[in-house]
């Protein structure tokens, strides 16, 4: 299983790793999903306890992952079996929940792209039809184009390697997404009615503190900081050892918390301008549906330019997490099969998860009624990656590191490069928080607690 023999690509440097991981961890769960649970759930208790976990939750993880990657520098799928055999299969799990996702990612991406288009051809109005993101998501040919088009995207940089490509467009990438979103917050906080919608998402609520909201809070630090998917495992292969490891996890941990949070306070108090709060509600149609409406209320070419600027920053954070999720699919198939072929990894790669994009893409229009537990393509592969593998991975992962590799290892490898001041934290979480907050996402997850 050594992979001592193959060169491995690697980050330049600590700025490479912060900010390809950042980039990683600022997606779609950001800008996207943080903020309408956050809306959901009450605003500011939700957001304080997202804080918290991901402070001591998500910190434990982070290094336990970026660790086991470092150590053994291999990817998900061969990390575990390489220090316990018996373990194997924790990885192999770990990396199909990196192809699934990867897969359905980019089709999400897709219709990114296409609000992107709507935008910038002045053409916004059409999406407030309340109709028009369920037909455009139905029909056969649109959805497969912009799929198809973001997924070329990804690929290309993926093509391009580590540092040239992840690093180099990580880089760009994201100082740009940060002078955007604040761009867009600062001019929404200038709307009438928006101070309302900034206390409602800042001022936590007694009655909102409910075991629901802190159970929501743990699942989203997944999302937000790309846990259990391989993908930190595998940056954390590409880490040099002479890099910080926990100086690392807490700038991304800040950065990536930074960019939800700037996120919510565009979304939410955007929502109240618009005078329409039961929109709060929306879901996951928040920015497709409820978003455009705020946008092209808003005195012309204001609205264009708005909404414009918005899915741009909504398309480079997509497309920074799918570059990381397919990576880690490449990297474990170049380290499990092709051997240092990255090339052939990277057809590979391609090809399983445009077969299964292709079933997400057509599953609401060709294939709309064809489904598995009736669920659409897109909505199973969702929940059985997000809601029932992912912590599986994530806890066989704390009970890994915490009962057969022992937290020593970790410790001793983060000590490599530096002090590790947060150790005590780290060893109660990954022993004893983790694997009881993980057993019962799980079994909420599952139906089996309400």
């Amino acid at each position: 299983m050594s992979n001592e023999n193959k060169q491995r690509s690697s980050f330049s440097g600590k700025l490479g790793f912060v900010i390809s991981a950042a980039a990683s961890a600022v997606g779609l769960g950001n800008i996207w999903r943080f903020p309408y649970l956050t809306a959901k759930f009450g605003g500011g208790f939700f957001l304080l306890i997202y804080i918290i976990i991901a402070c001591t939750f998500g910190f434990a993880l982070l290094i336990a992952e970026t660790g086991l990657g470092r150590k053994t520098k291999q990817s998900a799928i061969n990390c575990y079996a390489n220090l316990d055999k018996r373990f194997g299969f924790v990885g192999v799990i770990t990396t199909i929940i990196t192809i699934i996702i990867a897969s359905y990612y980019c089709v999400i991406g897709g219709w990114v792209l296409k609000y992107l288009v709507l935008f910038i051809t002045q053409n916004g109005g059409t999406a407030l039809q309340e109709s028009y993101f369920g037909n455009f998501i139905s029909s056969n040919t649109e959805p497969m184009i912009y799929y198809l088009l973001f997924f070329a995207l990804t690929v290309l940089v993926i093509i391009i390697g580590v540092e040239k490509g992840i690093e180099n467009v990580s880089k760009i990438m994201m100082p740009i997404l940060l002078f955007l979103i604040i761009g867009i917050a600062i001019y929404v906080l200038t709307l009438p009615g928006s101070i309302e919608g900034v206390k409602y998402y800042i001022t936590p609520k007694a009655s909102d503190v409910k075991p629901v909201t802190v159970l929501n809070a743990m699942t989203q630090v997944f999302y937000s900081l790309s846990l259990a998917m391989g993908i930190m495992i595998t940056y954390g292969s590409y880490l040099k050892k002479d890099i910080d490891m926990e100086q690392s996890a807490i700038q991304i941990i800040i950065f990536d918390t930074v960019i939800a949070f700037l996120a919510g306070l565009v979304i939410i108090p955007a929502i109240f301008a618009l005078g329409s709060t039961d929109e709060l509600s929306a879901g996951p149609g928040l920015i497709f549906v409820v978003l455009p409406k705020v946008f092209m209320s808003l005195k012309a070419p204001v609205g264009m330019i708005v909404g414009s600027a918005f899915f741009i920053l909504v398309l480079f954070a997509a497309l920074t997490s799918s570059i990381s999720l397919l990576e880690a699919v490449v990297s474990s198939i170049d380290d499990k099969f092709t051997k240092g072929n990255r090339n052939s990894a990277i057809v590979i790669s391609v090809v399983i998860c445009l077969i299964l994009g292709t079933l997400s893409c057509v599953g609401y229009g060709a294939l709309g009624d064809v489904t598995i537990i009736k669920m659409q393509f897109l909505d199973f592969f969702d929940y059985i990656s997000n809601n029932v593998l992912m912590p599986i991975a994530a806890l066989l992962t704390s009970v890994f590191v915490g009962y057969v590799l022992k937290p020593k290892a970790i410790i001793d490898e983060v000590k490599i490069s530096s002090k590790f001041r947060l150790e005590n934290l780290f060893v109660v979480i990954i022993k004893y928080v983790a694997p009881v907050m993980l057993i019962i996402i799980l079994l909420t997850s599952l139906g089996i607690i309400k």
